[in-house]
């Protein structure tokens, strides 16, 4: 199926993205409540008209709503973040020699590799917990996805936390063992969470995606500030991670607490249905009210799974933008740019030792990320059907041989170091944080726009999809290319 560059695209229930060909209208609350006439509509059953609940529109009072999907949008990265940005942290657990009375950390190749090994574990169950997530999203409600992730991401991190006071000197490879398989379980969990999330935030306006994909930027960047602060005001290691992840632990549950608080809003409200819970505020009663399976009371459409071939017919250029920007994004970050040292390490000042990698690699970068990302509150240019969106995530491309050519160490294969300067490893994570957050951004909030409102929550599950297989492809790739440098 090839996507026609000027085929109009009808905004759905929520969509408040104009396309060029309406002109210069301004689309009113009661324009987003029209009925969706694209042409895909067809291919599903005719709804009858949505009650007069729906027709009014209660506000987002103090902005809580938008609020809460940003903390969600955090919690959603941040245990990923977490536990990429904690680099110091791994390298002493894993190193040859790791007890508290060495003041010498031995590399080993476990420490060595250790991210892009991280990147697999976390990639792999991702894609398979999303596939999941898309059968079941009709089978299990929304809030029994969330919830249940929250509790896994929140178990897991409570044992990671335990663990850092605990000497592993002894066993190295037990502990790489359940690390990793810690990062499993949370990779999927949050997946899931993330997945269940971006298909809630399709019945909203865009603003709230917006605020959804902003807040995992923001978890990026806040996790890479209490690296930071914890490196500085901890006397050592493992004071600092303890203090680093006991941060994630109350994070997660204040996930948990806005989240059972979302439908106590009048602009987000809850019922129990059949067991089911329903949000039926203004936004969520209209996706019920003509979601098949809300409207099935023998059960056989609730538990049917959502029609892949009309949410592909329409996004699969979207889809493929998103899997290769965080393609791009996961095969240099953090595998290749946390490895990039400061040329003038052997100075001993501690901002090119302790502090560079923490503030180029990861604050600098997802710094970017959450600009590229709050940026497409204001601009979203070029639009979902031009062709030049895939054009200019192609051009990413370009990123990958610039960071591998920075100051990378060790150095095994490639000995040549092209940009010999602290300044250019600045310039290239910038950029790429930054093409990242919003070119990763703009297909993410277009795709479940350009279907029939009824596939919204479905459409969402499938953009994360192609943007977890990207991750996924991408880590196996940093495999490579960090072990061909």
């Amino acid at each position: 199926v090839k996507m026609d560059s000027t085929e109009p695209v009808q905004p759905s229930l929520n969509s408040s993205y104009l396309p060029a060909a309406l002109g210069n209208h301004i689309i009113s609350d009661d324009d987003e409540e029209r009925e969706d006439l694209s042409p895909s509509a067809s291919l599903l059953p005719k709804n009858s008209p949505a009650p007069l609940a729906v027709r009014y529109s209660p506000e987002d009072s103090y902005c809580l709503v938008y609020i809460i999907f940003f903390l969600m949008g955090i919690g959603s990265l941040l245990p990923w973040n977490f536990f990429i940005t904690a680099k110091h942290y791994w390298h002493f657990k894993l190193s040859n020699n790791s007890d508290h009375s060495s003041g010498e950390e031995q590399s080993s190749d476990l420490s060595n590799y250790f991210e892009s090994y991280l990147a697999i574990a976390s990639t792999v169950p991702s894609v398979l917990c999303l596939i999941l997530n898309y059968v079941l999203v009709n089978r299990l409600s929304a809030n029994l996805r969330i919830l249940s992730s929250l509790f896994v991401i929140l178990l897991v991190f409570v044992l990671t936390t335990v663990l850092v006071k605990v000497d592993v000197s002894d066993c190295r490879m037990g502990f790489f063992a359940s690390t990793l398989a810690s990062v499993a379980v949370v990779s999927g969990a949050s997946n899931i969470f993330s997945g269940s999330m971006f298909g809630i935030s399709g019945h909203f306006p865009m603003r709230i995606s917006q605020a959804l994909i902003s807040g995992q930027a923001m978890g990026g960047t806040l996790s890479a500030v209490a690296s930071i602060v914890d490196l500085a005001a901890a006397n050592n290691v493992t004071d600092s991670a303890l203090a680093y992840f006991l941060t994630a632990d109350i994070f997660i549950l204040l996930c948990i607490i806005s989240y059972l608080l979302l439908p106590k809003l009048a602009y987000s409200r809850s019922v129990v249905a059949k067991d089911l819970w329903f949000f039926c505020g203004h936004y969520m009663l209209g996706a019920t009210h003509t979601s098949p399976g809300v409207m099935s009371e023998g059960g056989d459409a609730a538990s049917a799974v959502p029609p892949l071939q009309p949410i592909l017919q329409k996004t699969w250029v979207l889809g493929l933008s998103v899997f290769y920007v965080f393609f791009i994004s996961i095969m240099v970050f953090p595998a290749v740019s946390s490895g990039i040292q400061s040329v003038h390490k052997d100075s001993g000042n501690p901002w090119t030792t302790t502090y560079f990698v923490p503030l180029t690699s990861f604050f600098l970068y997802n710094a970017a990320d959450l600009c590229g990302r709050l940026a497409t509150a204001w601009l979203q240019v070029p639009g979902p059907t031009s062709r030049v969106l895939p054009a200019l995530v192609l051009c990413r491309s370009v990123i990958v041989p610039l960071l591998v050519f920075c100051n990378y160490q060790p150095r095994e294969h490639l000995q040549t170091v092209l940009f010999a300067d602290d300044v250019y490893p600045v310039v290239f994570n910038c950029l790429l944080g930054l093409s990242n957050g919003y070119l990763g951004t703009l297909p993410m909030i277009y795709g479940p726009k350009v279907v029939p409102r009824e596939l919204a929550e479905a459409t969402g599950v499938v953009m994360s999809f192609f943007l977890t297989l990207g991750l996924a492809a991408g880590s196996a790739f940093s495999v490579l290319l960090v072990h061909s440098i």
